[in-house]
């Protein structure tokens, strides 16, 4: 299954991440987080952040040709630019930087409404490729 739908997970539906747009080599993503999901000071608790650009980024590789049958990041970088607030709708925008045979790496946006800057991400995932 390269771009075609896939179940959406648990993970994905507790968080109400939706997918937006998905073309070859990108996934854009979107989640309005609930006030369940705010931290201590009342913005967007960073675990939630950080689940959004692991999940946009790791989308972005199941597009790719031949495609990806498993991915799980073992690594992932997170900088944090401005807080997100609850109800208001984030885009990740998740883009492949490198497709390999075992291993790929991947880059996301995560922006607020007017274009706003919350958060960018690195990763990089083990992947098993599904066979041509």
């Amino acid at each position: 299954m390269s771009s075609e739908a896939r179940p959406v997970s648990a993970a994905w539906a507790w968080l109400g991440i939706t997918e937006a747009e998905l073309g070859e080599g990108l996934a854009i993503l979107e989640m309005t987080p609930t006030p369940d999901m705010a931290n201590h000071a009342g913005f967007v608790h960073g675990g939630m952040i950080s689940a959004l650009a692991d999940s946009a980024m790791g989308r972005s590789l199941r597009t790719v040709t031949p495609g990806v049958a498993r991915a799980m990041s073992f690594d992932l970088k997170l900088s944090f630019i401005t807080p997100a607030r609850v109800g208001e709708k984030l885009l990740a925008t998740g883009r492949v930087v490198h497709a390999g045979r075992r291993t790929m790496v991947a880059e996301c946006r995560i922006e607020a409404p007017g274009r706003r800057l919350v958060a960018t991400a690195s990763g990089t995932f083990a992947v098993t490729r599904e066979k041509e």
